[in-house]
């Protein structure tokens, strides 16, 4: 069965707008039904301000739901690196083969979560807490291991998306 919908994790307070959007427009675009889960109560607000309304609580997340997961970056994602839920979370999407990506300073939940064993990209200036984990930083705007997928920063997150969706294809043919 085909699942077209796929869970974006965002943080409560200052994600990465243009990270957010230019995700959000091309999974709209390839008519994949877009889920917000977060811990925020009812909206999550961007870096500039942008509201967006949170669908999902954090423990009310079923993967079995979902074709895949997708964690928005910015600076409110390193709130999230330590949050055994989401790792708990990434953990069960990984075992049940779902698609698992990652943006900015997102990837460091993953590697926190002991999902990440070989090499990643990230934010730049995140890359110590990757390495911390054991984790070869590489400096490449996308990076691919199985069915986990890590980008630096916004101005990868088109390549992101687009490598993520050709994926999301292939598992559901």
């Amino acid at each position: 069965m085909i699942n077209k919908s796929v869970l974006l994790i965002l943080p409560a307070q200052d994600f990465n707008e243009q990270e957010y959007l230019i995700i959000t427009n091309a999974l709209e675009r390839a008519g994949i039904k877009i889920f917000i889960a977060s811990d925020a109560n009812t909206l999550c607000v961007g870096s500039g301000g942008l509201k967006v309304k949170n669908d999902i609580q954090f423990y009310n997340i079923h993967e079995s739901n979902f074709g895949g997961i997708i964690f928005i970056g910015g600076k409110g994602t390193r709130n999230y690196w330590n949050n055994p839920r989401l790792h708990s979370t990434a953990q069960n999407f990984v075992k049940k083969r779902k698609l698992v990506g990652a943006i900015c300073s997102a990837p460091v939940i993953l590697a926190k979560a002991g999902l990440i064993t070989e090499c990643a990209t990230c934010y730049e200036e995140d890359k110590k807490e990757l390495e911390k984990e054991g984790v070869e930083y590489k400096d490449t705007p996308v990076v691919i291991n199985k069915n986990i997928i890590t980008a630096q920063n916004p101005a990868s997150a088109s390549e992101f998306i687009k490598l993520f969706l050709h994926e999301l294809a292939k598992r559901n043919n």
